[in-house]
């Protein structure tokens, strides 16, 4: 099994969210979703949980894609604009401190027509005692 379906299998609430790995490789990770009904709040845009979700399942694939069980210990996240209805939304994540220990990431969510939806930050901790059972990254 891949790093990216370990992700995509075993992060439930992603994955009953509608979001999805696309792609994973070394310090890179992309996640995508589709803005359904569901993922509305009372304004009738996006909630922010749904792409607090999205970017954090790119952000665990970076985070974990050097082969060793690591969890997030802190981010954050900034939201640009609303996300609305049939948008699909693909977030990028890019590690931009690759520390054996605790790793720094940067995400940025984009919608089909490549606006900033909302920029996500966060560093994990990573047990170097404990491998993860994959083989490979995609």
């Amino acid at each position: 099994m891949t790093l990216k379906d370990l992700l995509n299998q075993n992060d439930r609430f992603a994955a009953v969210n509608g979001i999805q790995l696309t792609e994973v490789r070394e310090g890179y990770a992309r996640a995508e979703m589709t803005v359904g009904k569901d993922h509305l709040n009372g304004g009738n845009v996006c909630q922010g949980g749904a792409l607090f979700t999205l970017a954090d399942l790119a952000f665990a694939a970076v985070t974990n894609s050097r082969g060793h069980l690591s969890f997030g210990v802190q981010s954050s996240i900034t939201f640009s604009q609303s996300a609305r209805l049939g948008d699909h939304l693909i977030a990028e994540c890019v590690e931009t401190f690759p520390h054996h220990r605790l790793p720094y990431c940067e995400v940025k969510v984009r919608n089909q027509e490549g606006k900033l939806i909302c920029s996500f930050t966060g560093m994990a901790y990573s047990k170097s005692d404990q491998a993860l059972p994959v083989e490979g990254l995609m």
